[in-house]
C-alpha cells in the first residue's frame, strides 16, 4: 500500500460554501447575511451570487499530503477546500476524527491533542451526556487549531467482532449507537464547526472495503444500520453525511441513488451535504446524479471526477447546471446551519486548556470501563493488599491506542510507537501507546503496597511473580486498526498462555483487557476478575487504577456482545472473494490502488436486522457476556415495575442502592411483539445512587423501535399486544409486562 492510500480513510466533512451561476461578482452583502433567515434560504442566495468557477471549485477538495496546489493557510491534514472571501464563504480545513484532532504519523510536527477513549468506551457509558461532553471537547480543540470540519460521528453497527474499526464505532444496537453518535455530533457542532456522520452505510468490514458489495434485504437494512443513522441525524443534525467505500446491493455507496437521494433526501429530508470518503468516488455523472455533493481528498481517487470532468458534463448537458447549484447549496447549508459561516474559525491557533480536556477524557474512560467478572469480590482492590504484581501489556509505560485515521498524538508524548512493516495500514498507522502508565497510577493509589512489574513475555516468570503476590493484575492487549481486520479473536503474542499460568499460580488474578472489541477468553473460568478497559485514551492509566481501587464505581455496560466461540458468529472471519485466501495490501485498501483482477465480491448479511444480541436471541444461543452486561461494586434492588401501554408505552420503577457505597445502575427496556422478532432495546437510563438512596425512574419505549417498516407503506406501529421487559442486560430480565399498544402511522422518514 502506498503513502497516498494511507489517508484514504481520513473522513472528510464538508466543503466550503460556493455559489452558483452568476458570472459577475455579487455585492458584498446580501440575503445570506440575514442570520434570521433559514440556512437553506441563505445558502440559495449565496449560490446565486457565485460564479460557475467558484461553484465548481467548491465541490471537490484537496488532500494536503498529496496535492500539488499550495495555499498559504494549508497545513497537513485530512482535507482543504478554498473558500470565497468576497462572499464570506470560509475555507474548509478538515481534520480527522471521532477520538480527537488526529495527527496520525505526525504530519504536523509537535502538534498534539487530547485523546478520548475509543468510541466503544463512550458507548459503554450508556450516558448521552458523556458523548456530548467528548464531542464538545474535541470540537473545541479542532476549532482552536483552526480546523472547521471534524470528520467525527462514526455510527456503523458492529456486525462482525473482528472488524478493524469497531473501536471507532458505538456498538451493535441502533438505538444506543444512534443516540450516542447524535450527542457526540451535537457536542462537536456546539463549537460552530461542521461535523459528519459516517460511513453511510454498511461499512462493516475493512478487508476489501473498496471492492466488496454488502448485500442485505431492504427491510432489514432500514431496521438496523439505516435506523442508527437516522437517529444520529435527527439528534445531532450534522452538517455533512460521509458515504462509505463499499457497494450496497450493487451500487457504490457514493453513487447509490437509493440511499443518497431516495432515502436521505426524499424520505429523511436531510438538508446538509454528502461528502465522499477519501478515495471513495468512482464516477462523475453517476455520482453527481445519485446525490454526492462533494468529492473529498480528490488526489486519492483515480481521477478528479468533480473537477474538469464535471464541468464538461455540465457543458454537454449530461449533468444539469441546476444539479451543480444544488450541490453547492447543500454544502453551504451545512456550513451555515453549523454556525461556521457567522462565526468563522480563527486565522491562527488559540490556547487550549489541555488539563481540563484531559479530565473529560478520564471521565469518559471511567464511565466506560466494564467490570465483566468479579468472583469473591476480588475488586475493588483492598487497601490491605501489600504485594501487587502488574504483568504485561506495557502497563509500565502507557495504554494502547487504536490505529488509522482516528489516531491522536496525545498530549504527554508517545512512550511506544511501532511502525508497521507490512499490511494495508502500514503507510498511515503505527502501534501507538498513550503516556498514561497503569503501573504508575496503581502505585499512586496504593502508596504503602509493594507494586512490582513483570513484562509478561514468559509465562513461567509471570506465574512465579504472581505466586508471590497478594493480587496479580494481567494487562492484555489486542491492537486494531483501520484498513485491516483482526486476523483472530484470540489474544496475540501468547498472552492466553500467560494469563492461564498466572491464574494457576494465584487465585486472586485479575485481567484488564485493552482491546478494540471482543476477544476469546479460554481462561474465563480460571481468573477471579475481568475488566474491559477498551482503548482508554490519554488518561487511561489513571482511569483504570481508579476503577480497580474503587475510587469510582465500575459503571460501564457492554455495547457489544462477547462470543464464547467464533462458531457463534454470523461470519467467523472476514469474507473474501471466491477462490482468494488472502488479500494483498493494495486490494485490502481504498483509493487509487490497482486491485488487479479482483472484481467486487459479495458479503451477505444474512442476519438482517438481527445484529449482535438479537442474533443470539434468534438462535436461542448465549454469548460469553451479553449486550448491556456490566457489574457494579454495590447492589441494587428494583421495586415492582409498572408497565403502561397505549400511545406512550413505558415502565416506571423504584430503584434502590442497597449497598454501602455509591454506585451506577443502568436499567434497560426491551420490547418484543407484533412482528418485532427477537427483543430490541427500546430505552435505557444511567442512574447514580448514594448508599441507601431510592429513586423513581421512568423509561419510555422509543417509538422508532416499536415501529416496523413495510415496503410501500413505510414505518408504522401496529396496534396489539407487546411485551416490555425491564432488564439489567439483554439476557437478565427484572420483570416483564404484557400490554396493548395503540397503532401509530408514521411517515416513511
Amino acid at each position: 500500500m502506498t503513502y497516498r492510500l494511507a489517508f484514504a480513510a481520513a473522513l472528510l466533512v464538508g466543503a466550503a460554501p460556493v455559489a452558483l451561476s452568476a458570472q459577475q461578482a455579487a455585492p458584498v452583502d446580501g440575503v445570506w447575511r440575514n442570520t434570521a433567515a433559514p440556512a437553506a434560504e441563505r445558502a440559495r442566495a449565496l449560490v446565486k451570487a457565485m460564479t460557475r468557477a467558484e461553484k465548481l471549485a467548491y465541490v471537490h477538495g484537496l488532500f494536503p499530503p498529496m496535492t500539488k496546489e499550495r495555499h498559504a493557510d494549508m497545513i497537513p491534514s485530512a482535507g482543504y477546500v478554498p473558500g470565497v472571501p468576497r462572499l464570506g464563504v470560509p475555507t474548509l480545513r478538515e481534520s480527522d476524527a471521532s477520538l480527537g484532532v488526529a495527527n496520525q504519523v505526525e504530519q504536523r510536527k509537535g502538534d498534539t491533542a487530547t485523546a478520548l477513549p475509543s468510541s466503544l468506551a463512550t458507548a459503554a457509558s450508556f450516558d448521552p451526556a458523556i458523548a456530548y461532553a467528548g464531542g464538545a471537547m474535541i470540537g473545541a480543540e479542532a476549532r482552536a487549531k483552526t480546523f472547521n470540519v471534524l470528520l467525527a460521528g462514526g455510527v456503523n453497527l458492529t456486525r462482525d467482532a473482528w472488524n478493524g474499526r469497531n473501536f471507532e464505532y458505538l456498538g451493535e444496537d441502533p438505538l444506543l449507537a444512534g443516540i450516542m453518535a447524535g450527542e457526540s455530533i451535537r457536542g462537536v457542532e456546539s463549537n460552530h464547526i461542521v461535523s459528519t456522520v459516517k460511513h453511510y452505510v454498511l461499512n462493516a468490514q475493512e478487508t476489501g472495503r473498496n471492492i466488496l458489495d454488502a448485500r442485505i434485504d431492504e427491510k432489514a437494512l432500514r431496521e438496523s444500520d439505516l435506523l442508527a443513522f437516522k437517529i444520529a441525524i435527527d439528534l445531532g443534525r450534522p452538517g455533512s453525511v460521509m458515504c462509505a467505500y463499499n457497494k450496497i446491493n450493487g451500487d457504490y455507496a457514493c453513487e447509490n441513488r437509493f440511499l443518497l437521494t431516495d432515502i436521505l433526501r426524499g424520505e429523511w429530508r436531510y438538508p446538509g451535504f454528502v461528502m465522499s470518503d477519501w478515495g471513495g468516488v468512482h464516477s462523475t455523472e453517476k455520482a453527481a446524479l445519485a446525490g454526492l455533493d462533494q468529492e473529498s481528498g480528490q488526489e486519492l481517487d483515480k481521477q478528479i471526477y468533480f473537477g474538469q470532468p464535471l464541468a464538461d458534463a455540465i457543458a454537454a448537458g449530461r449533468v444539469p447546471e441546476a444539479r451543480l447549484d444544488e450541490m453547492v447549496e447543500r454544502i453551504l447549508t451545512g456550513v451555515i446551519a453549523s454556525g461556521l459561516y457567522d462565526d468563522p474559525t480563527p486565522a491562527t491557533a488559540q490556547a487550549i486548556d489541555y488539563a481540563a480536556h484531559a479530565d473529560v477524557a478520564q471521565r469518559t474512560a471511567e464511565a466506560g470501563i466494564v467490570l465483566l467478572k468479579n468472583d469473591r469480590d476480588v475488586l475493588p482492590l483492598a487497601a490491605s493488599a501489600k504485594r501487587i504484581v502488574v504483568i504485561g501489556g506495557h502497563a509500565d509505560v502507557g495504554v494502547l491506542s487504536g490505529g488509522g485515521s482516528s489516531q491522536v498524538r496525545s498530549v504527554g508524548g508517545v512512550p511506544i510507537e511501532i511502525p508497521l512493516t507490512k499490511g494495508a495500514a502500514a503507510s498511515f498507522a503505527r502501534i501507538t501507546y498513550h503516556n498514561s502508565s497503569p503501573l504508575r497510577a496503581i502505585r499512586a493509589a496504593a502508596p504503602s503496597a509493594q507494586v512490582s512489574f513483570v513484562d509478561g513475555r514468559d509465562p513461567a516468570a509471570a506465574a512465579a511473580a504472581a505466586k508471590a503476590a497478594d493480587v496479580a493484575i494481567v494487562f492484555a492487549t489486542q491492537w486494531q486498526t483501520e484498513a485491516q481486520d483482526a486476523p483472530s479473536l484470540s489474544l496475540p503474542d501468547n498472552q492466553d498462555a500467560v494469563i492461564a499460568a498466572v491464574a494457576t499460580a494465584n487465585p486472586r488474578s485479575v485481567v484488564v483487557l485493552e482491546t478494540g472489541g471482543p476477544v476469546l477468553m479460554p481462561w474465563v473460568n480460571d481468573v477471579a476478575g475481568i475488566v474491559q478497559a477498551w482503548y482508554p485514551g490519554q488518561r487511561g492509566g489513571e482511569a483504570i487504577a481508579r476503577v480497580l481501587f474503587g475510587q469510582v464505581d465500575a459503571s460501564g455496560r457492554l455495547p457489544i456482545s462477547f462470543p464464547r466461540t467464533i462458531a457463534q458468529l454470523p461470519r467467523p472471519r472476514p469474507v473474501l472473494p471466491a477462490g482468494v485466501t488472502a488479500l494483498t495490501d493494495a486490494s485490502s485498501n481504498a483509493g487509487v490502488v490497482d486491485t488487479g483482477d479482483l472484481a467486487p465480491f459479495p458479503v451477505d448479511y444474512q442476519e438482517g436486522s438481527d445484529v449482535g444480541y438479537r442474533w443470539y436471541a434468534a438462535r436461542g444461543d448465549r454469548p460469553l457476556f451479553p449486550f448491556g452486561h456490566g457489574l457494579s461494586y454495590t447492589r441494587f434492588r428494583f421495586g415492582s415495575p409498572r408497565f403502561t401501554g397505549g400511545a406512550a408505552p413505558a415502565v416506571a420503577v423504584a430503584v434502590t442502592n442497597s449497598g454501602k457505597r455509591a454506585g451506577v445502575v443502568v436499567p434497560q427496556l426491551y420490547v418484543t411483539g407484533q412482528g418485532q422478532g427477537p427483543l430490541r432495546l427500546a430505552g435505557f437510563q444511567r442512574v447514580t445512587l448514594a448508599p441507601g438512596e431510592t429513586r423513581q425512574i421512568s423509561i419510555a419505549a422509543d417509538p422508532r423501535i416499536l415501529a416496523r417498516w413495510t415496503k410501500g407503506k413505510g414505518w408504522a406501529t401496529a396496534a396489539g399486544s407487546y411485551r416490555l421487559t425491564l432488564a439489567i442486560d439483554a439476557e437478565h430480565p427484572v420483570a416483564s409486562g404484557d400490554l396493548t399498544v395503540a397503532a401509530e402511522a408514521q411517515s416513511t422518514n
